[in-house]
């Protein structure tokens, strides 16, 4: 299988496993439906799924740093879609919370490795990592669908049903397991690394997918819940503004890759978020059947920046890059499920409107700490591992016949 090959089904694997973040949310509704739930109540489920993940997205990032494992990438989706299928055949308001966490811990251990599979499978390209992330937001706009076909069919109880695309994707890992290792490639996305780690840069980029996060997550926790009060009550409504705000994310994935060939990352992901607060501030204040307008373009401007972000981590710490994408895929991702049981707690206390106008403020932080990143140089090609160590040992050799051939003179 050829690394052209690989991506497409990479990407329908992250699919596979982010369709259970986006379970998370569209269980909502139905969680305060049969059980009676609060917002504050529901709130919690979402920190359940963040939390543990928040803690191990990082962890697995170090991990996968020192050793190869890609047997992960199989079993973090199984876990992951097993624990979203035992969340709602349990009455217990804490077996719940436990269940929906390790569906959570399943996606941390999934995302730092399977992006590391993805750098080297798409030679470290931008829209080679575009299309591996539009695999997720496609798992987050069919996660609405699906639990409502599944739900609306026979009650929570029905939710074991929901464990079939964690089985897909887990078959799916080996094929494309296999190709690598047979391509000659065991540790994946390195190449060969002569930068340093400009850990200010990440930092700061890591505080901007915080606020995305919270933005997002905030959104996608109760967007269904807002629409529906706002369209008269109906659960139609509220389940298909939350497959725009998912789908809207597939768009602005793509599209995030596509603009990021004609200008550097930076400036795209800044612009994208400028366009973000105009959105989320039109979905706010503006009333009627534009509130679905605003939802595509708030998910879209949110989503743009996305992958262009992961690939700004893993070149800003270019010794790291499973901690890098643990971070920037996962763990700054899952922190703004963390934020949700205050806006929910506001929610009970207000309204729902009243809770979600402060996320307006957020992508203006994430467009001015952007204002102050630079745009790294471009990562040289992923190499195989017996030719990627050859090349780290004449780097030297070859930086040296470079300075003499300049005169010694630096490059701007």
């Amino acid at each position: 299988m050829s690394r052209n090959k690989l991506i497409p089904l990479l990407s329908v694997g992250h699919a596979c496993v982010d369709v259970y973040q986006g379970s998370v949310a569209a269980l909502v509704p139905f969680f305060v439906a049969e059980r009676a739930y609060s917002y504050a109540a529901v709130s919690g489920i979402v920190l359940a799924a963040s939390l543990l993940s928040s803690v191990a997205q990082p962890v697995f990032g170090l991990l996968t740093d020192k050793w190869a494992m890609p047997w992960l990438l199989p079993v973090s989706t199984l876990l992951g879609g097993v624990g979203i299928a035992l969340s709602g055949v349990s009455g217990s308001y804490r077996l719940t919370l436990v269940f929906v966490a390790l569906s959570g811990l399943g996606v941390a251990a999934y995302h730092p490795e399977s992006a590391r599979v993805a750098r080297l499978a798409s030679g470290g390209s931008h829209s080679g990592m575009a299309w591996f992330s539009l695999g997720g937001n496609v798992g987050f706009a069919v996660a609405p669908l699906m639990v409502s076909a599944v739900v609306l069919s026979g009650g929570l109880r029905l939710s074991p049903l929901l464990v079939i695309p964690a089985v897909a994707g887990s078959v799916l890992c080996v094929p494309a397991l296999r190709a690598l290792e047979r391509s000659g490639s065991r540790r994946a996305g390195e190449a060969v690394n002569t930068r340093r780690d400009d850990r200010t840069s990440f930092v700061k980029l890591s505080l901007v997918v915080v606020c995305r996060s919270i933005v997002f997550i905030g959104l996608s926790t109760f967007i269904s819940l807002y629409a529906k009060q706002r369209m008269g009550g109906s659960a139609t409504a509220g389940t298909a503004a939350l497959f725009v705000l998912y789908l809207g994310g597939a768009v602005g994935s793509v599209l995030g890759g596509n603009l990021a060939g004609r200008w550097d990352r930076v400036t795209v992901a800044r612009w994208s978020y400028l366009a973000t607060t105009v959105a989320v501030a039109g979905i706010v204040t503006v009333p009627g059947p534009v509130l679905y307008l605003f939802v595509a373009l708030a998910s879209v401007g949110l989503y743009v920046p996305f992958s262009l972000q992961v690939t700004l981590g893993q070149d800003y710490l270019p010794s790291r890059v499973g901690t890098a994408s643990g971070i920037t895929l996962g763990l700054t991702v899952s922190i703004g499920g963390l934020a949700s049981p205050l806006i929910g707690a506001v929610a009970d206390a207000t309204s729902l409107r009243t809770a979600l106008a402060p996320l307006v403020v957020l992508p203006v932080v994430s467009w001015l700490l952007l204002r102050t990143l630079p745009e790294p140089a471009l990562p040289g090609p992923v190499l195989p591992e017996p030719v990627r160590s050859e090349a780290v040992m004449l780097a030297p050799q070859v930086a040296e016949r470079e300075a003499d051939s300049t005169g010694g003179a630096s490059a701007p």
